[in-house]
């Protein structure tokens, strides 16, 4: 059974990094098709979406996941395959409620976004592609819980196939539909744009197929659990579900955490560019900031994340068996293993952020500039998503609700004066503060429920910002260096450029964490085996 569960979270994993890695590299020729400004304009409308979805799942899938594997190792299936179906029946309501809610509101929102900006995209643009994209809901949250019921039997294949497939029609379609909107057609960017946004239901339909073929192969499976269902529970669907909504709430705000502080942006970048005298340029920069960089600035959190994550539920198990040595050594391997993979990452990624923005789009001062500014903002990203688990992992994620809503009432508050004052990257800074604040939060609240000591973490932090800084100074010089016979305003040699430095860099960073012990106090027997193979 365990060989299956690590095969199965294999999978899994293996499906949802290809799926993020195809997310990221459609950007490129997404950029060459629709532009700074179409990239605005779609996250206008991806913005919005992504929290519907979140509101229409209401955190669903998973509990679907967790409940069916409990009352399958109890073997209950009746009570397993009663709940899927009538969460099938519910999603397919609430899909379509958030649909209808989504695409009735959509001038009304559109309105209150082009207000204030008349140099901008108007309000029926706005509406016409927030409207293309609600569609999608209306699939998305059947989809979900099929997936959380294949999991729940502990099919992982179906997830990811699925992602993956739904990721891949979805790009084929956006970048297929809006180049014969732009280019055979001589369509405008409205609704190249459109098109772009409704691919997110084509590929719903797309993930949707696969998991129906799944479903058909596991059929006669799943019968034979029925015929040998004990029978001896009889669970009312609302007990289920008042226990499910309970838990899921919390998971609801932390997943849509960074949509909420974008959605700040969406309701005042605009006006507040306009008052800075900027809003001429307002819907291209609001493009670069949550939709060209923002997919650049996550890839460092993604990385760091899903090493820390690795180590929670041993995090978990320690706290409930009160070993609480073992709590505090796997909390400290947790917080210092995000941090030493993010903290060069993104100080690489602000140091080479003009060569890297023109690698992946194409040369542009202020997209540098808001990268630069915005990649440190990486490591709070990180750092709230393994604290809220955390939090979780010790029952307290109401917690995270209260910090990320101060995190959030932060940013909205600040967002518009530092937009006025330091222009689009007063966004950024706007963001890192709120964000900074529900980190502290998180931070204190774990201390405070099991007393946990930050002493052996921040020790070995400034460590690593102290490497970090080292690699920092090198990768600049040979930046500088490069930069005398490439030029980094050309995406191939902006390319070699980023890709030499940033092994250099890797190279330095690495090399100054094995030789003072640091990486081998954080990885162990595996940084010995390299040790050996390096000859170091």
């Amino acid at each position: 059974m365990s060989s299956k569960l690590l095969k199965g979270a294999f999978i899994l994993t293996l499906g949802s990094v290809l799926s993020k890695v195809l997310g990221l590299l459609y950007v490129i020729p997404f950029d060459a098709l629709l532009g700074e400004k179409g990239a605005g304009l779609y996250s206008y409308a991806y913005i919005p979406y992504t929290i519907f979805i979140s509101l229409a799942t209401a955190g669903m899938p998973l509990a679907v996941s967790k409940t069916v594997s409990k009352y399958n190792a109890l073997e209950e299936y009746a009570v397993s395959q009663k709940l899927f179906k009538s969460s099938l029946k519910l999603m397919a309501v609430t899909g379509f409620l958030a649909f209808l809610v989504m695409y009735s509101m959509a001038p009304v929102f559109a309105d209150y976004i082009a207000e204030g900006n008349k140099e901008g995209f108007s309000a029926s643009d706005i509406s016409s592609v927030i409207r293309a994209v609600s569609f999608a809901l209306i699939f998305i949250p059947f989809m979900s819980i099929i997936r959380g019921y294949f999991q729940g039997h502990q099919f992982m294949e179906p997830t990811a196939y699925s992602q993956v497939v739904e990721q891949l029609v979805r790009i084929v379609f956006l970048l297929a539909g809006a180049f014969v909107v732009i280019k055979v057609l001589d369509g405008d960017l409205v609704t190249a744009v459109s098109v772009a946004t409704f691919a997110a239901a084509i590929g719903a339909i797309g993930g949707l197929f696969v998991l129906l073929w799944y479903w058909k192969k596991q059929k006669p499976f799943l019968q034979d659990l029925l015929s040998r269902d004990k029978g001896t529970m009889d669970i009312s669907l609302p007990q289920i579900y008042k226990e499910i909504f309970v838990s899921s709430i919390p998971f609801i705000f932390v997943g849509i955490a960074m949509s909420l502080f974008q959605l700040a942006d969406i309701l005042t970048f605009s006006r507040a560019m306009v008052a800075a005298g900027l809003g001429d340029i307002a819907d291209k920069a609001f493009g670069i900031l949550n939709f060209n960089a923002q997919k650049l600035v996550v890839i460092p959190m993604t990385l760091a994340t899903a090493f820390s994550m690795a180590l929670l539920p041993s995090v978990t198990k320690a706290y409930v068996s009160r070993d609480n040595k073992e709590f505090r050594h796997q909390l400290d391997q947790a917080f210092q293993i995000l941090l030493f993979v993010t903290i060069p990452a993104v100080v690489g990624m602000s140091i080479l952020a003009s060569p890297i923005y023109t690698a992946f789009y194409s040369y542009s001062p202020l997209g540098s500039s808001i990268l630069a500014t915005y990649a440190p903002t990486s490591i709070l990203f990180a750092l709230f998503s393994v604290s809220a688990a955390v939090l979780q992992g010790i029952n307290q994620q109401k917690f995270t609700v209260l910090s990320l809503l101060t995190g959030f009432l932060i940013k909205l508050s600040v967002n518009i004066p530092f937009i006025e004052m330091f222009g689009a990257e007063g966004a950024v800074y706007a963001t890192t503060l709120g964000y900074l604040a529900a980190c502290i939060m998180n931070l204190y609240f774990i201390r405070y429920f099991t007393g946990y000591s930050y002493k052996l973490v921040i020790k070995r932090t400034v460590l690593m910002f102290v490497f970090a800084g080292v690699m920092a100074l090198i990768v600049w010089g040979l930046e500088g260096l490069l930069g005398l016979c490439l030029d980094e305003k050309r995406t191939f040699q902006a390319i070699i450029i980023t890709v030499i430095s940033a092994v250099f860099g890797g190279l330095v960073y690495a090399l100054l964490s094995l030789k003072s012990k640091l990486a081998h106090r954080l990885l162990g027997s595996r940084i010995d085996r390299l040790k050996q193979k390096l000859g170091l």
